[in-house]
């Protein structure tokens, strides 16, 4: 059993985004978040840095696609979801490690420092996302009576 824990953790890239597709054929992107720790010093006054800590992060399906098409190593990212830690055992010594992942519910580029544009992607998947549809007048613009 793992343990799930919400995080919201905000970084950069330390790479592009791995992006591949599983033996189920469910969709992935991994990569890892470094997240700086800046703290005021006191004495002088002025920040500096208190160390790193790097998460991996896993996202699925369409998202995992927009993140790999959109992101680079260096980009400034939040991301949203669910820490966590599992074990398993080291093939080349046969040791129980443990892991700990954020898998992603919400992956963002942080507008802090840079700007983006957005292209909105339908959320159907069928040829009728891109459709227009039918067009609807109400009954006041088209000089029909109603009878009853």
């Amino acid at each position: 059993m793992t343990t799930k824990i919400p995080v919201t953790i905000e970084g950069n890239l330390t790479g592009d985004p791995e992006h591949g597709a599983g033996e189920s054929g469910n969709e992935y992107a991994r990569f890892t978040v470094a997240v700086n720790d800046r703290r005021l010093n006191e004495t002088t006054n002025r920040w500096e840095d208190a160390g790193t800590v790097f998460h991996r992060v896993v996202v699925f399906n369409q998202q995992s696609r927009h993140v790999a098409n959109s992101l680079r190593k260096g980009a400034s990212v939040i991301v949203a979801g669910d820490l966590r830690f599992g074990t398993y055992t080291d093939k080349e010594t046969g040791q129980a490690r443990e892991t700990r992942d954020i898998i992603a519910d919400n992956v963002g580029a942080s507008l802090k420092f840079a700007s983006v544009a957005v292209d909105r992607v339908p959320k159907a998947t069928s040829p009728a996302a891109d459709a227009s549809g039918p067009v609807t007048v109400p009954v006041s613009h088209t000089g029909a009576g109603v009878a009853r």
